[in-house]
């Protein structure tokens, strides 16, 4: 099976992939695993070391290809508050549990869990659900990348 070996940063823009690979959040981390892209090419990831991979990445084949990488829409929670204040607080609650969240202004996504929903409604929040990529903060402790460098 042909392997993937390297990432090219938002090689998707410059429209050079021959195919392309669907991925969740979850299976956008990852350093090694058998895929196959949308239009059908089988071949393995298989990167030196655990790598988050953004939308529109491109994954390196051993031939020269580059397989382009796509975020997966996944059923998410979104959790809205009455004000700034409140939502703050639900993101306190929600980060003491350490369920993996993404902030975004006036709203926080996360993912479907009816126990934590319940929490939160019971806190005052206003939830409804949505189909969409799941891009969550990375954490106070893990290597952050923003606007193509590292913090950490």
């Amino acid at each position: 099976m042909i392997r993937a070996t390297s990432v090219i940063r938002a090689a998707g823009r410059r429209g050079t992939a021959s195919d392309s690979v669907t991925l969740s959040f979850d299976d956008r981390h990852r350093r090694r695993l058998a895929l196959q892209g949308d239009r059908g090419l089988e071949f393995l990831l298989d990167l030196p070391e655990a790598t988050a991979l953004r939308n529109g990445d491109g994954l390196t084949l051993e031939d020269g290809r580059v397989v382009e990488v796509l975020e997966k829409p996944e059923p998410l929670l979104v959790v809205k508050a009455a004000d700034q204040r409140q939502l703050a607080r639900l993101a306190w609650h929600i980060g003491n549990r350490h369920v993996p969240a993404a902030i975004e202004g006036d709203r926080i996504l996360i993912r479907q869990d009816h126990v934590i929903a319940g929490m939160l409604v019971g806190l005052g929040a206003r939830l409804s659900s949505v189909e969409a990529p799941f891009n969550p903060e990375s954490g106070a402790y893990a290597a952050h990348r923003h606007g193509g460098h590292d913090h950490g």
